[in-house]
């Protein structure tokens, strides 16, 4: 495929940029930029912070990756991952330059997605687990997008096959790896599905079997906010939502998102949004006169 790439000062570069529809969007994780390079002996990018999360496979040469204050030397069939925020540099060795295949992505069940192929913010490499089989998805997502068949389903099948076959490959160590977080996975899950029953943060740290205190300090760490913003941010959301899309009333309502009763959901909802439930719903009720 090197018949379309572009060369710049310091690579060959092919780079597929796609906008996620609606759908997409509105799952778990999706695929945002696609591409592949060859290095020249003076590659070398960063330091710098990247809004999305890159895999970033290595097919050919070697390499050296910095990121979270750690160093990782980059070989064939390595795989990293840059996440977002996090200052990280990487660069080739000038006498066996990179060539490499990589996918941005985004969403809000990305960190999951990585950590089922042994990939955490800590442990962001890991050497030698790249199969031909998880390449060849690769460019066959590289066919999709440049024909007139692409599509958002066509583009999600095959952005969960890529992790899917990678999982497989994983090897006994990294799943041990994950198996040591997946009590922070656990935690975030039970929040998801029972936020509106009232649950505190001892609640889900006892579900998962890990004093509070920790559970809340890794869960920031990996997720960038606390448990307890989590909850409340889902129960806004759905507060949001019953406001603008249903005539329930407030009583009913705040019992739905996990509040006894109206004057603590209205308190919480104006703190979070600075307006009253009632409030809301009137200006919402307006701007679509």
């Amino acid at each position: 495929m090197k018949d379309k790439m572009i060369e710049d000062h310091h690579e060959f570069l092919e780079l597929c940029l796609f906008t996620p529809s609606v759908y997409e969007k509105s799952g778990a994780a999706w695929p945002i930029r696609l591409g592949h390079n060859i290095a020249k002996p003076n590659y070398h990018i960063g330091p710098r912070t990247t809004p999305y999360y890159y895999l970033i496979f290595v097919l050919e040469g070697q390499g050296t990756f910095h990121q979270n204050k750690q160093i990782f030397q980059l070989r064939k069939n390595d795989i990293f991952c840059l996440f977002p925020q996090v200052i990280h540099e990487y660069y080739t060795r000038s006498d066996d330059p990179l060539c490499k295949v990589f996918l941005a992505f985004d969403g809000r069940q990305a960190l999951s997605l990585l950590e089922k192929i042994g990939l955490t913010m800590h442990s962001p490499h890991a050497a030698g687990i790249l199969t031909p089989e998880a390449i060849q998805l690769m460019w066959d997502f590289f066919k999709l997008v440049n024909s007139d068949n692409d599509t958002d389903l066509g583009r999600l099948i095959l952005f969960h096959r890529i992790f899917d076959q990678l999982s497989a490959a994983v090897d006994g160590s990294a799943r041990n790896d994950r198996r040591d977080v997946s009590w922070l996975q656990k935690g975030h899950e039970y929040m998801e599905i029972h936020y509106a029953e009232g649950i505190t943060v001892e609640r889900v740290s006892e579900y998962v079997g890990i004093d509070r205190t920790h559970f809340t300090k890794q869960y920031r760490k990996a997720y960038g906010i606390t448990p307890i913003q989590f909850i409340q941010e889902l129960k806004m959301k759905e507060a949001r939502s019953l406001l603008e899309q249903t005539s329930y009333t407030l009583s009913e309502i705040a019992h739905s998102v996990g509040y006894p009763d109206i004057f603590s959901f209205s308190k919480a909802f104006k703190k979070r949004l600075g307006v009253a439930p009632t409030q809301y719903r009137d200006n919402k009720i307006k701007s679509e006169q």
